[in-house]
C-alpha cells in the first residue's frame, strides 16, 4: 500500500435499491450499504448501482450518507439477508 493509499478517506452510504429476477413484473428492495471515496456524490453512488447484477432500471429508492459505525452493522445484516445470499450464490455480495 503506498501513501496515497493509506491518506484516503472514506465516506458511506446506505442506498435502498430496487432488484429483479423474483417473478414475472415482481420486485424486491434490499438495503445495500456502500463504502467510496470520501469526495464521491450521489451520482457516483448511484452510478455504481446501477452497474451491481440484478437491479432494475432507477434501482434507488432512497440513498444517504451514513457513519462508519452504521455501515459495519449494515454489512453485518447484509451477509444474513436472504435474497443476497440467492443472488451472489453464497459468493460475497458486492
Amino acid at each position: 500500500m503506498n501513501n496515497e493509499e493509506m491518506s484516503m478517506e472514506w465516506s458511506y452510504w446506505k442506498a435502498v435499491v430496487r432488484y429483479g429476477h423474483v417473478g414475472k413484473k415482481k420486485e424486491i428492495s434490499v438495503a445495500r450499504y456502500l463504502v467510496m471515496s470520501e469526495h464521491s456524490t450521489m451520482i457516483d453512488v448511484m452510478r455504481v448501482i446501477d452497474e451491481m447484477p440484478g437491479t432494475k432500471k432507477r434501482a434507488v429508492l432512497s440513498l444517504r450518507k451514513i457513519d462508519v459505525i452504521e455501515y459495519i452493522e449494515g454489512r453485518r445484516a447484509e451477509k444474513e439477508n436472504f435474497f443476497l445470499q440467492r443472488l451472489f450464490d453464497g459468493k460475497q455480495a458486492q
